[in-house]
């Protein structure tokens, strides 16, 4: 059974899972509960804490689920809520928890509420939904996807007047500044919590909260909302922990996590790292720790209790906006060459493998540094792996394809016809299932899984990373090596990673809060045991180092 804890999350390691691309039980093609429930060993055995689920929900698919037709139910070729309330009790048995989608900015425009709202102005429904009996002088506005979308506002003849949808026309906003929307959203939240899942990742919130109206977009943001939501879902779980997408400039970020920057956190508990997420790709790009050294030190600082999110790749693009043209046009030139491999201008539609040339020194790298920045770690998965995208998909649905078991057919996904499959099985090629997959690296004592498998080990003896202040070492380095400290007052611990390609020597110098003779906790591989002064320490290219400086108890 999973302990108690109030802030589990900042010990914990988040898998981000398509149930869809995941493991197919029933030989339909698609990937569905039962499958994931048979994988449950392996996802335990890989370390992670959390599973955080993509929509599960009854949906036409036309975005992925991102496109919900009924908040209380699974998606038939996923399952049935038995099949879910069977996955979060095995999920439980072997200290996973789950978090699920919570996509409420919109729903489906074939969601029966918005079905009848559009069909009679007198319907209880009309006013859930955003509309206008004129043509808004701002529709083209505020588009989230340039050259997919035109408009934000869409003229229904069914109902005589256009209605507001921030993402695509097949999806209209929720009208949150109705109350009962907030109550209906409220039973939601409650229903899946009573069935198991320990909170829910909020999908496009700042768009959540903004109350949109004709002629005013953006409308101002109302974060009551996410203060109820914080409140009821602690009341009824006091585990619940609410994770925000939320892309927004610095100096709005912590008004997500807490009302009072003095005060305590009393809204969402982590915030994914939209601000330092780029300038991990640029120092990458450059093989230059000036970006990452300029992120950190300007980090914001969230309300206690608050907890950034850290990836590097997720299920959407890799969005460079943040970043200055040069600085953009370097990391497309790094990692996304050719128009194909960029989506809208901004994002980079690939897996991290791929990106990085297969090169498993610079994986390991990436994600070393990774796990070593402030906060909880997210993967997607397949990335433990490996794994490739397919360019030839649409959009996103790149890196969308099936996780990768074995070399037989269909990568071990599924038994079916390769024409019933959900999306297409990358086998061949370098990063195709045949050379990259599951079995194969479980049994590579080299291979990327089994690195990945002992990085989560040693994240959980270094709780300092999670739960620690972090500051940058403030000594001359050479322009490739980044060098940050954690303490707590259970331990500290100094971190080192090499961007280039040369090997290096760093003289860090004594450290603070140091006791005993420092040792190293996760390298890439064998170097001589580190100085008392932290002299003299070398780093191959590409190389990391984790040196412990003290414990208060026993890794």
């Amino acid at each position: 059974m999973l302990p108690m804890t109030p802030r589990w999350y900042t010990e914990a390691v988040i898998y981000c899972v398509e149930v869809a691309s995941f493991q197919d039980s029933d030989g339909d093609g698609c990937g569905d509960l039962r499958g994931l429930i048979s994988r449950l060993d392996y996802l335990a055995r890989l370390g992670v804490t959390c599973l955080w689920l993509n929509p599960i929900h009854p949906s036409p698919l036309r975005d992925n689920g991102y496109d919900v037709t009924d908040f209380y139910g699974v998606h038939p070729r996923l399952g049935s809520l038995g099949d879910f309330a069977e996955l979060t009790r095995r999920a439980r048995e072997r200290g996973l928890r789950i978090v699920l989608d919570l996509v409420v900015n919109h729903t489906s425009d074939e969601h029966p509420w918005f079905r009848s709202a559009q069909s009679d102005p007198a319907s209880p429904y009309r006013d859930w939904y955003v509309w206008s009996a004129a043509e808004p002088p701002n529709r083209q506005q505020g588009t989230v996807f340039p050259g997919e979308q035109e408009e934000t506002w869409t003229f229904d003849p069914q109902a005589r007047a256009w209605y507001f949808h921030r993402f695509y026309g097949f999806q209209p906003d929720l009208n949150w500044s109705h109350p009962d929307v907030r109550a209906e959203i409220a039973k939601v939240m409650a229903f899946w919590l009573q069935l198991g899942v320990s909170g829910f990742r909020i999908d496009a919130a700042p768009f959540v909260l903004e109350q949109v109206a004709p002629g005013r977009d953006p409308g101002p943001r109302d974060f009551a909302i996410l203060e109820s939501w914080r409140q009821e879902t602690q009341w009824q779980s006091g585990e619940s922990v609410l994770l925000c997408e939320a892309n927004v400039p610095p100096s709005e970020v912590s008004s997500f996590v807490g009302s009072r920057p003095d005060g305590p956190s009393d809204r969402a508990q982590l915030m994914f790292d939209f601000l330092l997420n780029p300038k991990v790709w640029l120092a990458l790009a450059r093989q230059d720790a000036e970006p990452l050294i300029e992120g950190l030190t300007t980090a914001v600082t969230l309300p206690a209790g608050g907890q950034w999110a850290t990836f590097l790749r997720n299920h959407d693009e890799l969005d460079l906006s943040r970043l200055t043209s040069e600085q953009r046009d370097d990391t497309f030139a790094a990692f996304a060459p050719q128009q194909r491999m960029q989506l809208y201008g901004r994002g980079v539609r690939r897996r991290l493998a791929p990106m990085l040339g297969g090169d498993q020194r610079r994986i390991e790298l990436a994600y070393a540094l990774q796990f070593s920045l402030p906060g909880t770690p997210v993967i997607r998965y397949g990335e433990e792996i490996g794994m490739g995208e397919d360019l030839k998909l649409d959009g996103r649905e790149a890196i969308r394809t099936p996780m990768q078991w074995d070399d037989t057919p269909n990568g071990g996904f599924s038994t079916a016809r390769v024409a019933d499959l959900v999306r297409p099985v990358s086998m061949r090629g370098r990063f195709g299932a045949a050379h990259v997959n599951v079995r194969a690296q479980q049994r590579d004592p080299d291979s990327l899984l089994r690195w990945f498998e002992n990085l989560v080990h040693v994240l959980r003896t270094a709780p300092e990373i999670g739960a620690g202040t972090c500051a940058v070492v403030d000594v001359p380095l050479p322009r490739s090596v980044l060098a940050h400290r954690f303490a707590t007052d259970r331990g500290a611990i100094v971190l080192l990673h090499n961007l280039g390609t040369d090997d290096v020597t760093v003289d860090l110098g004594p450290q603070p809060g140091t006791a005993g003779a420092p040792y190293d906790l996760l390298v890439d591989g064998p170097y001589d045991t580190p100085a008392v002064d932290l002299n003299g320490l070398a780093l191959r290219g590409y190389g990391y180092r984790w040196i412990r400086l003290a414990r208060s108890d026993r890794d």
